[in-house]
């Protein structure tokens, strides 16, 4: 399946973002937080700041997309987030606006704008918001009474969504490349899993997620390794499976097998020990050998059972 990054051409005035919108599904899967607070000031009681705060972009995330019969995922590197975020305000687009990329909204204006730099100090942390390392964060104040009270009340609206237009570049697999084939095989596997569940079809999505410790460490240390080296390491389904790790998110039989099957031919470029190969670093992406060793028992114990 083909992932393509898109980005700002530099040539075109009007490549970059128009608006943002407020959507119930954020493509970003990031909700934002409905900022309020409790004033008195004189005769006045409980006044809004009515302000929303979330994710605009996250860098490197991959956005499943599907048109007519093509199906492909989309992302956007660190760079283009910050020149993205920086034209969105540079050609005064603060306040345009759109109510689930259909309807033309009034009243709402981009009010602060940063890319977190520090996970732990960012104040979208201050918000139970865990999001990565060159991610722009929005506020939009709303002075739209119909689109607070009918919209952001009533949670019908969950977080924003970006209008644009940008040029793109494919990025496909090296298939002599044993990490890239097998990343390419998780990524048919995924979308044979979104297919079926867009079209109401019954899938096996059992899943476990009882792996220790040190794998979700081996996969935090390989995101930060990769980070350091701008992220060259791994097509985006790798970069998919480590976050996933890293969370403690559960995984198919499927993934726990293809997991296997590469940390066992892989292992060789995790010998070598440097830390800016990317055979090294895709090893720990994928869990390393922790992971090698959880996968080998939990496949044997699922056939006796």
């Amino acid at each position: 399946m083909d992932i393509i990054e898109l980005f700002i051409d530099e040539n075109d005035d009007v490549s970059g973002i128009e608006a943002v919108s407020i959507v119930e599904n954020p493509a970003i899967e990031e909700d934002f937080v409905a900022l309020k607070t409790e004033q008195v000031k004189f005769a006045e009681v409980n006044k809004e700041k009515r302000i929303l705060m979330g994710a605009a972009l996250v860098p490197n995330k991959p956005i499943y997309r599907r048109n007519e019969d093509k199906e492909y995922y989309i992302y956007f590197s660190k760079d283009t987030v910050r020149k993205a975020s920086e034209l969105f305000f540079i050609r005064g687009n603060q306040n345009n606006s759109t109510l689930e990329h259909n309807v033309p909204l009034t009243g709402l204006s981009a009010v602060e704008s940063w890319i977190v730099e520090d996970k732990e100090n960012d104040k979208s942390n201050f918000y139970g918001l865990d999001l990565p390392v060159g991610t722009w964060m929005l506020s939009m104040k709303v002075l739209n009474d119909d689109v607070w009270n009918d919209y952001v009340k009533t949670g019908k609206v969950k977080g924003f969504s970006i209008e644009g237009y940008f040029a793109d570049k494919l990025e496909r697999p090296n298939e002599s490349n044993e990490l890239s084939k097998i990343e390419e095989e998780e990524g048919q596997y995924i979308t044979q899993q979104l297919t079926a569940i867009l079209n109401g079809e019954d899938y096996d999505l059992e899943s476990y997620s009882d792996y220790p410790d040190s794998v979700k460490n081996n996969a935090k240390r390989g995101i930060e390794l990769n980070e350091k080296v701008d992220n060259k390491c791994a097509t985006q389904v790798g970069k998919i499976r480590a976050q996933q790790l890293a969370k403690g998110k559960p995984i198919t039989v499927e993934t726990i097998k293809r997991m296997f099957s590469y940390l066992s031919r892989a292992e060789v470029y995790y010998e070598k020990g440097d830390t800016e190969s990317c055979g090294y670093i895709s090893y720990l992406l994928w869990g390393g050998k922790s992971a090698k060793s959880w996968a080998e028992s939990k496949l044997k114990s699922l056939e006796n059972e």
